[in-house]
């Protein structure tokens, strides 16, 4: 099979839809004997966060000389982003090739009413760790797909685990309450495995507790066991703040990524780099926190496309995200005008992300459709009392008669919209599994 023709036969999976449970993955796994049993991991979940604490603490362990794979999602670049080594996404005959050792079992497996119908993300899973067994990388930071217990991730028996955030998002299928959703994110601790857990309400944080308690799993928390100073903007891009633990105080650490979340996020990425240095024999360096979290970017988080105009994306999709942008723009950009576009699924709480938006001072705000089928329509806004467009194209058109030259233009909301947009304005290619 080509590249081409491989893509789109994991693609047409998507029809299988949501299937937590682990049956099906470990069945696929033993026949290929266990490959993510000979691999040193870290397991990271959250409702928000994970890529963001993922690509930091990818740079700090890569800083430290390790080879680091990474198995991410969803992707906004191109379908082999989501499994990479050092930042490289596995080249398209690699791809194909650790494939074609997935896809026959797979094929026997639909001939079993038990086993069939494996998922495109279980199948994704198989081939990242026979990929990185097969390359010997020195550690994997695996990303789960969604929620963890019945995440087809939650395989292995990783040096660390971490829980990033926990917010209301995929109820359906996690729950309706943050205990409910809490279960399911700390079904990937680990009997005696260290857990990393970062800003979580106490209804969440109890749950957690009690699992790790449950395991014997050490814990670390955000605020007690590990905490950071935050600095004020400063007028550059990315944050600055303090970091301090038991084993290590950082001053003035800038981090590539803009946000006061990310802060957040970075700290619990170096507190997983603490953790692992001491599992692997390495001794955290201060220079390394710096340099690699300096160096940390991420597509579609708080990315800026453009200067003049000022154009940022970022991919505020659920109410938990979006919450944490509007607080970033009231800090970050303070004073400053800002024109956002806007275009969601209609799986999410969109009245509930545009009142957020609304409340931001200064803000002017449009939605628009774009071309994916759970779109929100103009149909869908009509009762949302919002300026609607059919075209994104036309709405950024509009926005950019209107704006002065020191006004922010924010696109934000789905992946799959802020997907599309940055492959115009920046071209390459754009994945089609998105949240």
């Amino acid at each position: 099979m080509t590249y081409e023709q491989t893509v789109a036969w994991i693609h047409d999976r998507l029809k299988f839809g949501i299937r937590p449970g682990l049956e099906r993955i470990n069945y696929l796994l033993e026949r290929l004997d266990n490959p993510q049993h000979k691999l040193r991991t870290v397991h990271i979940a959250g409702t928000n966060g994970k890529g963001s604490t993922t690509t930091f603490l990818r740079n700090l362990l890569e800083q430290s000389g390790l080879t680091v794979g990474t198995f991410t999602s969803p992707y906004i670049e191109c379908f082999n982003e989501r499994i990479s080594i050092n930042g490289a996404f596995i080249p398209n005959d690699e791809l194909v090739a650790v494939f074609q050792k997935v896809q026959p079992i797979v094929l026997e497996m639909d001939q079993d009413d038990h086993l069939k119908d494996m998922v495109e993300f279980e199948i994704l899973t198989a081939m990242m760790f026979q990929y990185f067994y097969e390359k010997q990388v020195d550690i994997v930071l695996v990303e789960v797909g969604l929620g963890g217990l019945l995440d087809s991730t939650n395989v292995i028996t990783p040096l660390a685990s971490a829980i990033t955030t926990i917010g209301l998002d995929h109820v359906d299928i996690l729950g309706h309450t943050l205990a409910e959703i809490a279960t399911q994110k700390a079904g990937i601790i680990k009997p005696n495995v260290p857990v990393v857990v970062g800003k979580v309400d106490a209804e969440a944080l109890d749950v957690i507790r009690q699992t790790a308690k449950n395991f014997t799993s050490p814990l670390y928390q955000y605020g007690i066991d590990f905490t950071s100073n935050y600095h004020q903007p400063d007028g550059q891009w990315g944050e600055v703040f303090d970091y301090q633990s038991s084993q290590m105080t950082v001053p003035q650490i800038r981090t590539g990524l803009m946000g006061k979340h990310q802060v957040d996020n970075a700290s619990v990425a170096i507190q997983l780099y603490e953790i692992i240095c001491q599992q692997v024999g390495l001794r955290p360096q201060i220079k390394y926190v710096r340099q690699g979290l300096a160096q940390t970017t991420w597509p579609g988080r708080m990315e800026k496309l453009s200067d003049e105009p000022f154009i940022v994306i970022d991919g505020a999709h659920n109410e938990h995200s979006m919450a944490i942008l509007c607080d970033n723009l009231r800090k970050e950009f303070k004073g400053m005008r800002t024109h956002v576009i806007f275009g969601a699924l209609t799986t999410k709480d969109v009245s509930g992300m545009l009142a957020d938006l609304r409340k931001v001072p200064n803000l002017s705000l449009c939605v628009t459709e774009f071309d994916y089928p759970k779109a929100m329509t103009q149909a869908d806004y009509a009762a949302m009392d919002v300026i609607t467009y059919n075209h994104w194209q036309k709405a950024l058109v509009d926005v950019l008669e209107l704006a002065d030259i020191d006004d922010l233009i924010l696109i934000t909301g789905s992946l799959y919209f802020i997907s599309q947009v940055r492959q115009e304005l920046l071209g390459g290619d754009i994945g089609n599994e998105k949240n």
